[in-house]
């Protein structure tokens, strides 16, 4: 294992950190998510196409990439299904629980065995250590849009400002006097109480 597969895997699991660690937080919508979405789908990119440029893009590369991005795209899908969506003092809030930390580990996982499977062609050699900061950004992007769209069934308004721009912040969770109701696991709406009620 070269230093730039081993430092593109230390980056990945940091970020995979920071991912979990942000979504067991009841935070509200706001633009901050949107931001670091866009910060690692730009740092993905960079390093997809530093990788690419090295390894020509060959047809093999590309179905390879190709095949780990929809892994992404389904385990965005998976994610988003398990994260409790509710309004609070007019704004939209959010919070995964351990099933979602699951799914995530799970994704680099089967994002990084699905690198061993090309592994030993020299054409697609280091393809899911070079592409593992892209990945978790569109799995995220995919969650993300899904969450919102779930945060503007229960109320357009709460979920659509502060996305875009509104102050976002972390606290008040599911267990405040005022949570008003939201969307279950999987997607139901309706009252729902905080942890503990």
């Amino acid at each position: 294992m070269n230093s730039q597969i081993l430092t593109n895997i230390v980056l990945g699991v940091a970020i995979l950190g920071l991912l979990i660690y942000r979504q067991l937080v009841a935070r509200r919508v706001s633009a901050s998510s949107l931001r670091l979405t866009l910060i690692l789908g730009v740092i993905g990119v960079v390093e997809a196409v530093d990788y690419l440029s090295k390894h020509h893009g060959g047809t093999l590369t590309i179905a390879a990439l190709a095949g780990s991005l929809v892994l992404a795209v389904v385990f965005g899908l998976l994610r988003a299904a398990t994260v409790r969506v509710w309004i609070k003092d007019g704004a939209a809030w959010t919070q995964g629980n351990w099933l979602t930390a699951l799914l995530w580990v799970v994704a680099v996982a089967a994002h990084l065995g699905y690198d061993a499977l090309f592994d030993h062609h020299k054409a697609t050699s280091g393809v899911g250590s070079a592409t593992i900061v892209l990945y978790l950004a569109i799995s995220l992007a995919v969650q993300r849009g899904l969450v919102l769209l779930r945060a503007r069934r229960l109320d357009p308004a709460a979920a659509g400002t502060p996305f875009f721009g509104g102050p976002g912040s972390s606290g008040g969770g599911p267990g405040s006097d005022s949570f008003a109701g939201g969307s279950g696991p999987f997607g139901g709406s309706g009252p729902v109480s905080g942890p503990g009620r």
